[in-house]
Formats: C-alpha cells, structure tokens, sequence
C-alpha cells in the first residue's frame, strides 16, 4: 500500500466552534468547507491535517454517528511554556491538566476542543533515567 495522505476525522457536533478554536488557537487554515465537513490544514514543514465531520451526516455508519470521546491529539512545540501563556493565561482556554514535566520526558499541559477532545501540548524533555531506560535506542530526547 503506498499512503499518499493520513490524518484525524473529528466528529463534532459543535462544527462551528470546534472550527473557530482549531483556526484561532492551532493556526489552521481551511482547505475544504461544506456545512457538515470541513478539512483544515496547518503549513509548514511537516505540515498538518486534521478534518472535522457532523457526525448525523449519512456518510458515517448509523451505528457510529456519535461525539468522539477518548482522543487526545498531540501537538509538540518548541516552547510549552510559551504555548502555555499564550492559550491559557492570556487565551482564556481551561487547563484540564496543569502545565507540568513528567518523568517520562514531556513537559506538557492538555485543555480540551468544544468537543471534548483532549488537545495535549507538549514540548520533548530529557526523561529521567528510569524512563530513558524504556525507550527504543536513539528514540529518547
């Protein structure tokens, strides 16, 4: 199989504001825009996609046209703590998990879309030896 693309489907009932906060907050630009889908893509090198989908539109299976619960979308960043003061002391959005540095090699904060997917943002840091130990060769930072 050769992959010439591969990127989320969000579904969200709150189309509207799951668009705003994906465009205002993470930079994405609209690429594709009907009432009931909208494909977003953020440039840059790599560049990004991420799809948002009504999830009562016939194209998703009766059984599955319901609200994603259980994704966390990771970004990674230069500067988390920068990111911090820009989406949470300065942009309003409400922390579901406080900035902080984890053992395992992330400092990292996570706030949630309108949604409710998890957005996790991190920035790689040096994990602690007991955690370093579990990497795959040359995978840790």
């Amino acid at each position: 199989m050769t992959r010439t693309s591969f990127y989320p489907v969000i579904c969200t009932p709150n189309m509207t504001e799951s668009v705003a906060f994906y465009r205002e907050r993470f930079h994405f630009s609209t690429t594709f825009e009907a009432d009931w889908y909208v494909s977003l893509r953020r440039d840059g090198s790599p560049a990004y996609e991420l799809a948002l989908l009504d999830p009562t539109h016939p194209t998703v299976p009766a059984a599955y046209r319901a609200t994603v619960r259980g994704l966390l979308l990771n970004f990674e960043v230069d500067d988390v703590d920068a990111e911090w003061e820009r989406l949470v002391v300065r942009g309003g959005l409400k922390p579901e998990l406080a900035l902080r540095s984890e053992e395992f090699g992330q400092r990292h904060f996570i706030v949630a879309d309108p949604a409710g997917v998890l957005v996790d943002v991190i920035t790689p840091i040096p994990p602690s030896e007991e955690f370093a130990a579990q990497y795959a060769e040359g995978a840790a930072t």
